[in-house]
């Protein structure tokens, strides 16, 4: 609004259009615009292709075929479906629950007993370290993996057999029993960083005096990690669960380099299986199905994570008022 006096001495006002809320909101989507249609073309309209192929018998070649529900039908009845998912769930916890919990054991510890005691560029150097897996592209870091698990003359079984545990000496991709657990222990090398990264900058945000006012009474450190420090970065922990979930149930770089699936299966996991039987059965139609489905739980596992998170979030504000 701005105010002029005209001759005479009467006051008006005049409405300043810059300052309009709808223009204002018209002058933002300009701005939303470029990834609004980044969105449209990179992700929404492949689905909606991959969808459509989904319902259709193809190899890849010539015309395909319409088959309606018939690939989902099938799938419904499909172990090896079933069993890449119940994999998946492994991988859950390989990258969500396990990153998570320690990732905040160690964020803490950190933050609160590294920091102070030694030094913040003590604790500045250990977050890298512990955030380097992040770094390495995931073809390298199975590579290397690969070679530390081998059965002959890996890097592990070496160690066991120069410290007299040579009876434990293993296969540790190649035997069944063992080879997702390996994969698993991996994917929590390689995911630990990310929630720890992320912890430590949610306590940067903690009030100092909550945790003087514990220490003057006395709370050690394991209860002012309890009474302080979880329900502090309570958002931080809805946002990496649910982005480690996501990350979990789409895994494919290190199944691909470190198993490929196997042995006999193993190890698979949906985003495998699909690639596989789109390209290497051509059961192109089938394998986009496989796809579909996927997304379709992940979409609503991520709705349900903000969700969850928006609750949250405005129970604290509640107390708070």
């Amino acid at each position: 609004m701005t105010v002029t006096v005209e001759r005479g001495g009467r006051v008006t006002g005049k409405q300043d259009r810059s300052l309009h809320p709808r223009r204002a909101r018209d002058s933002y989507a300009l701005f939303l615009l470029p990834g609004a249609l980044a969105f449209l073309a990179v992700v929404i309209v492949p689905f909606l292709m991959n969808t459509g192929v989904s319902l259709t018998d193809w190899q890849g070649v010539g015309s395909p075929e319409w088959a309606g529900l018939a690939n989902y039908r099938e799938l419904l009845d499909d172990a090896e479906f079933w069993e890449s998912f119940r994999h998946s769930l492994f991988m859950v916890v390989a990258m969500a629950a396990l990153p998570t919990a320690v990732g905040l054991v160690l964020a803490a510890a950190l933050f609160d007993y590294v920091g102070k005691h030694f030094g913040s560029r003590t604790a500045a150097v250990l977050r890298a370290c512990f955030y380097l897996p992040q770094v390495l592209p995931i073809a390298v870091a199975g590579i290397v993996w690969s070679w530390i698990l081998a059965p002959d003359d890996g890097s592990l079984n070496e160690l066991l057999q120069a410290v007299g545990l040579g009876s434990w000496r293993q296969d540790w991709l190649g035997d069944p029993d063992l080879a997702l657990y390996s994969v698993m222990g991996v994917m929590v090398w390689v995911q630990l960083g990310f929630p720890l990264v992320v912890f430590m900058a949610g306590l940067e945000r903690v009030d100092p005096q909550l945790y003087e006012a514990a220490e003057l009474d006395g709370a050690g450190w394991w209860r002012r990690f309890a009474h302080i420090t979880l329900p502090q970065i309570r958002p931080e922990i809805y946002v990496v669960l649910t982005w480690c979930t996501i990350a979990a149930l789409k895994v494919f770089g290190a199944v691909y380099v470190l198993t490929k699936g196997g042995p006999g299966g193993a190890t698979n996991v949906p985003s495998y299986f699909s690639f596989a039987t789109f390209f290497e059965k051509t059961q192109v139609g089938y394998g986009a199905a496989i796809s579909t489905v996927l997304t379709v739980i992940i979409l609503a596992l991520s709705l349900v994570g903000l969700r969850l998170q928006t609750r949250a979030q405005d129970a604290e504000e509640g107390l708070r008022t």
